[in-house]
Order: C-alpha cells, then sequence, then structure tokens
C-alpha cells in the first residue's frame, strides 16, 4: 500500500472536523451578508453597480405588490402582485467570477538559436577561401619570378644576410634583445597570451564593442610582428645598418 503524506492526511482531519462543526451548527442567513472585495475577489466598482441593481430590484417588488390595476366603469379594483425576482444565493441576481485575459493556455516562446550546420555553411566558405588563395599564389609565381639562389659560400657571404620574410620579425628582435629574451621569452609571451584570450575574455558576443580585450591583444600581437617584418625588411641595410630604402636602395628579395 501506498503510505499518505503527513501534511494530506492533516489537511484530511481538517476538513472533517469542520464539516463536522458545520452540520452541528445552524446554518446562518448570509442573504443580508455582502462579501468583501478581498474575500469575492471582485472590483470595487462591480460590488457597488450590484448593490444598486439589488436595491432597485428590491424597490420595484414592494411597487409591485402594491400596485392596483384599475377596473372599468362600476367595478372593483383588483390589485395584483408581480412575480417574485429569482435572485441566486445571497441574494444576488449575477456574479462575476473572475476576469480571465484572452490568450492561449500555453505560451510557448522558442528560444532563437544562434547556429548553424558545419555542412553547407561553414565548409562552402572555406572552399571558397581555399581555391581563393591557390589562385592568388598560382598568379604571384606566373607574374614574380623566385628562384633558388647558388650554394652558400662562407668565403663569400651575403651582405646583408637576411632571414626569410616570415623570419625577419624574429631576426629584428634579435638586433634588439638577448636572444633568450628575443627568441624565447617575448614569443612566448605573445603566443600564450592569445591562447589565454578565450579564458579570461569569456563574453559568449561576437560584436567588436563587446570584445575589446581579445580584439585589442590580438591586435597588439599582429601590428607588432607586422612592423618588425617591414623594418626588417626594407629598413636594415648592409651590416643590419638602420637605412631609409628611398635614399639607400632596397636590400630585400623574395
Amino acid at each position: 500500500m501506498t503510505e499518505i503524506p503527513e501534511h494530506l492526511r492533516k489537511r484530511a482531519e481538517e476538513a472533517r472536523a469542520k464539516a463536522a462543526a458545520a452540520k452541528a451548527e445552524p446554518e446562518a442567513p448570509a442573504a443580508d451578508a455582502a462579501p468583501s472585495e478581498a474575500e469575492s475577489k471582485i472590483p470595487a466598482h462591480l460590488l457597488e453597480r450590484a448593490k444598486a441593481a439589488r436595491s432597485k430590484a428590491a424597490g420595484a417588488e414592494a411597487g409591485a405588490g402594491e400596485s392596483v390595476t384599475a377596473a372599468p366603469a362600476g367595478g372593483t379594483a383588483v390589485a395584483t402582485a408581480a412575480p417574485p425576482v429569482a435572485a441566486g444565493p445571497g441574494g444576488h441576481t449575477q456574479r462575476l467570477l473572475t476576469v480571465v485575459k484572452s490568450g492561449s493556455i500555453q505560451d510557448v516562446k522558442a528560444a532563437p538559436q544562434d547556429k548553424v550546420h558545419v555542412w553547407p555553411h561553414l565548409l562552402s566558405i572555406e572552399f571558397v577561401a581555399a581555391l581563393l588563395c591557390i589562385g592568388f599564389v598560382l598568379i604571384f609565381s606566373i607574374f614574380v619570378n623566385a628562384p633558388l639562389l647558388e650554394l652558400a659560400d662562407i668565403n663569400k657571404t651575403p651582405n646583408p644576410s637576411k632571414a626569410p620574410w616570415y623570419f625577419l620579425g624574429l631576426q629584428e628582435m634579435l638586433s634588439m634583445f638577448h636572444p633568450m629574451v628575443a627568441g624565447v621569452l617575448l614569443p612566448g609571451i605573445g603566443m600564450g597570451g592569445l591562447m589565454l584570450a578565450p579564458y579570461i575574455d569569456k563574453n559568449p558576443s561576437n560584436k567588436p564593442e563587446d570584445r575589446k580585450f581579445a580584439i585589442s591583444l590580438f591586435t597588439i600581437f599582429m601590428m607588432s610582428c607586422a612592423v618588425l617584418t617591414i623594418i626588417g625588411s626594407f629598413f636594415r641595410g648592409p651590416g643590419q645598418l638602420f637605412v631609409f630604402p628611398w635614399a639607400a636602395g632596397l636590400f630585400f628579395e623574395l
């Protein structure tokens, strides 16, 4: 058997005790007792309208009970009583239960999902981007001659001797700082900051004005790499000295 919860048992005992007390006491007349606004949950203006209607109906009853119909000449007058007006419990002729707002019982609102499928939305864009990159490299290789240089000769080293363009930023830092600082510490700080950016800036928004920390960090990193690469490519001449390319010439090869 299923055990009945304690609160339900207490509620049932209270209901039985209330019913027994109601049977023992005689019912009090409630015709004249009008429920208050808090008990009936009926607005005050509706209660006033109902009271006015009841008093009007009572006055009409009293006037109709005393009305006398006139008889023809020589006859006697006959008093007629109007039929009683049917009233509800407590003497109410009408009762407002509640006001229900229009609308469905279940208002289901679907939350918007800011998600799309990988195929075809993402992969199609990546495929087009890959085709554009391949086309750019193909056209660049047709118009720009980039042959391999001759074998290195220890007795004839080029001046200046520069690294490939993608390492010129690192070579530029090596000319300014200690190799440990320029080759390990500063690149490690930059890459570590980029890796920690998603964990520091946890804002889920994709709007640039809401991601100021992450965008500022990435912009500083990219601009530093670009400036160092440009200086090492065009502003370093023989002996890695600082020169102006429009005055001393261009010491840079692809």
